[in-house]
């Protein structure tokens, strides 16, 4: 009878070593091997096995959970990548191996959760399931009723329609949009689309979790916000970000921005595609 065995990339995260998502780039790298060869993704570990990563062994142990609220600063890179100048890992230079939950762009500072629990990535991160992230953005120039609507209507980037979401002026150039999603620089395309340049981002918020320490500091989450965190999250699934089916791939949103954005975008999108197409038929070569 076969032996069952974990996926190397949950092994990874049980362990405390890294999340799924990190686990999966080091594998396509070659980074990870088990009995002294390099797996194929979905590989799964046996108990008698031999997992290293860069040559040094992984062992699976039992060790207490980190959950850190850490308020980066701008110019911190959001990778556990310690050949990266200025990454997260060496800046908080915990004693303990942890990682990032997401990520925040090296130019916006705020909130950012370091854990060592890789199980808890994925439902936190997943889009489709409404985790609310808040944030507090200043733009380069007055801001109108008109914008405020038209951000919180859904904003077609990314070849694709923003969520609609919850935007409150707070002041002449300052606003704060909650939000549901994590698209790549999302906010800060979102304003170029309609002429604006954030020049401060900081996120304030994520889920239960608020941002209340000195920007470069850390403080560890209390159990009494964990708990209410697993209690939000818990209905959440665990599925890759990148394997949604494509009826929740394609983000479609029943109050769409204004139709002459929409029939702008349209245009510009098929102007663009030929390019597009050139482009992933030189990568395909």
């Amino acid at each position: 009878m076969e032996q069952e065995g974990t996926r190397i990339n949950k092994f990874l995260s049980e362990v405390g070593y890294c999340s799924r998502r990190e686990a999966d780039k080091l594998l396509e790298q070659g980074r990870i091997t088990i009995n002294g060869k390099v797996p194929e993704l979905g590989t799964k570990v046996l108990p008698t096995d031999e997992v290293r990563v860069n040559g040094k062994l992984i062992s699976e142990r039992e060790e207490p959970k980190i959950y850190l609220a850490l308020n980066k600063p701008v110019g911190i890179e959001c990778t556990t990548n310690q050949s990266v100048k200025n990454n997260i890992v060496d800046f908080v230079n915990y004693p303990e191996r942890i990682f990032p939950i997401g990520r925040l762009d090296k130019d916006s500072e705020g909130l950012i959760i370091m854990t060592n629990d890789g199980d808890i990535v994925n439902k936190i991160l997943r889009a489709r399931n409404n985790n609310e992230k808040e944030y507090i953005v200043t733009v380069n120039k007055p801001i109108t009723d008109r914008f405020i609507k038209r951000m919180s209507a859904g904003v077609p980037i990314l070849d694709t329609v923003t969520k609609e979401c919850r935007v409150e002026k707070i002041s002449n150039t300052t606003f704060r949009i909650f939000l549901t999603q994590g698209l790549n620089r999302q906010i800060r395309r979102m304003c170029e689309y309609f002429d604006y340049t954030v020049v401060a981002l900081k996120r304030i918020r994520i889920i239960n979790i608020s941002l209340d320490v000195p920007v470069g500091k850390y403080r560890e989450i209390t159990k009494t916000e964990m708990a209410e965190l697993n209690r939000l999250i818990g209905d959440s699934t665990k599925t890759e970000e990148g394997s949604l089916p494509k009826t929740e791939k394609t983000l479609v949103n029943k109050k769409p921005a204004p139709t002459k954005d929409r029939k702008d975008f349209k245009k510009k999108f098929a102007e663009q595609r030929p390019l597009r197409n050139e482009r992933r038929n030189t990568r395909d070569k």
